[in-house]
């Protein structure tokens, strides 16, 4: 157990595609979203799937491990007891923060959100990495994630930030190749310079999918076929080092196993074709922890004054001075007051997160357009979700289900849980008095009522509602 060295073509496993994904060819391991498992009841697909010697790996999305609190015990918990049920040689999480604690309570991203590249925000993500190390029965490999939004201020850029996160942590890395294209997309950042910054010979493994461009943005959908453009980035990488796994990613509007099967052809191809001109030397994760993997470089002026091109042609600056010294040794953190900087580093992700699913103002220095594309992201993923979760709603409301609840949800901030949406959406419509139609309303109504165990507002919440909105607070 723990040993990733050959996990080889993969693809993400998936209820809808469960009986594609076991007749497809040359599948030699799978993963799972670890937070739709249940230990003690894993899916017979997955179950034939083990037993034909096919490797399950746990890959989790709820952890946050790069917001400003510690991981929560009961989560990690939870991760160490699928990857134990399921003989996984590693569990995977991202590195990126989902939650945070607002002025109204705690929020709820329902997606994951970029991380700040500062020292602070290191600082922070490496603790929570060593509390999950120190609380899963096997490695763990972080996976850089696809962001919409860049941050004000950054000190330091990906590839530097990762390559410090495994001189100090040892973690693995996850590396999504579909997210570098779309962060060179949305935030210009450049994917050969951030393969030639991180210490590749700490892959565990590499993602493949595809999304979609819209007025200049890419989404990362997972619901599009693999472009050539993330092809040549993993082209790219595989000139570098052999990853020791590669998978293709599915999650939305699945094809039919020809086009599953193709695409993965298709990565195969690929990686054949970069092997013959991989590079012999790599660094080693030892050398680069000995002497600080951004080291003495990042904190010069000449490597930093130039600064990151971010969204729309616009330059954050690295501040030099904000750079510590390199650690003196692999995995030696600088010293620094740990509690002042997960205050500074709440600060700045709950206002930014209250921005976008609480309609507090924009923090300063963030793109303000790209903060409402964001938002609406967000507010439509939930949309999906609860559509998926609650698949009478969309029946009940037809065609007006999609703007109704994207009004809803970007006055109503996700807090509880989708299922938990679900009903304040419902109650949210039948306090305004909505649908209109009676027969509709009525549907509502009951389904309402089964679910929450009580009566559905009556004629005096709607006046409340009615009084609040004439007031602006509604």
């Amino acid at each position: 157990m723990g040993d990733t060295r050959e996990l080889g073509i993969g693809i993400g496993w998936r209820p809808e595609i469960a009986d594609a994904v076991e007749g497809l060819p040359g599948v030699d391991w799978v993963e799972v979203v670890a937070e739709n498992l249940c230990t003690g009841h894993l899916p017979d697909s997955l179950l034939r799937l083990r037993e034909r010697g096919v490797t399950v790996v746990p890959h989790g999305v709820s952890l946050g491990l790069g917001g400003a609190d510690r991981p929560d015990p009961g989560r990690l918990a939870d991760l160490a007891a699928k990857a134990t049920a399921l003989g996984a040689p590693l569990v995977t999480e991202h590195i990126a923060f989902v939650r945070a604690a607002g002025p109204a309570g705690a929020l709820e991203a329902g997606h994951l959100l970029p991380v700040q590249r500062t020292w602070d925000a290191l600082e922070v993500l490496c603790e929570n990495v060593r509390i999950a190390q120190d609380a899963l029965p096997v490695p763990l490999a972080l996976e850089n994630i696809a962001a919409l939004v860049s941050w004000p201020g950054e000190e330091l850029t990906e590839g530097q930030f990762l390559a410090e996160l495994v001189a100090r942590t040892g973690v693995r890395l996850l590396i999504d190749v579909a997210n570098l294209h779309t962060n060179h997309v949305n935030r210009g950042e450049d994917p050969a310079k951030a393969l030639a910054e991180l210490p590749v010979e700490a892959i565990a493994y590499v993602h493949v999918a595809g999304g979609v461009e819209r007025d200049g943005v890419w989404h990362d959908t997972h619901a599009h076929p693999v472009p050539r453009p993330v092809l040549d980035i993993l082209a790219d990488l595989s000139s570098r080092v052999a990853p020791p796994g590669v998978l293709l990613e599915r999650d939305d509007d699945f094809p039919p196993a020809p086009a599953l099967a193709a695409e993965l052809t298709a990565i195969r191809d690929t990686l054949t074709r970069s092997a013959p001109v991989r590079r012999g030397a790599v660094r080693s994760v030892g050398a680069v922890g000995a002497v600080g993997a951004v080291g003495a470089a990042v904190a010069a002026p000449v490597a930093v004054a130039a600064g990151a091109a971010g969204p729309a042609g616009a330059t954050t600056a690295v501040r030099a001075e904000a750079a510590p010294a390199a650690p003196a040794a692999a995995g030696r953190a600088p010293v620094r007051a740990d509690e002042e900087a997960r205050q500074r580093v709440w600060v700045a992700q709950a206002a930014l997160l209250s921005a976008l699913v609480a309609g507090a103002p924009v923090p300063e220095g963030f793109d303000r357009a790209r903060i409402r594309v964001q938002s609406r992201a967000l507010a439509a993923k939930r949309a999906g979700v609860v559509a998926r979760i609650a698949p009478e709603l969309p029946r009940v409301l037809g065609a007006g289900y999609r703007a109704a609840f994207l009004a809803y949800a970007l006055a109503r901030p996700l807090r509880g849980g989708y299922r938990r949406d679900a009903l304040d959406f419902a109650e949210h419509l039948l306090v305004a008095g909505e649908p209109a139609d009676p027969v509709a309303r009525r549907r509502l109504t009951r389904w309402w009522e089964e679910r929450a165990g009580e009566r559905a507002p009556g004629p005096v919440a709607r006046l409340v509602h009615a009084v609040r909105s004439a007031l602006g607070r509604g």
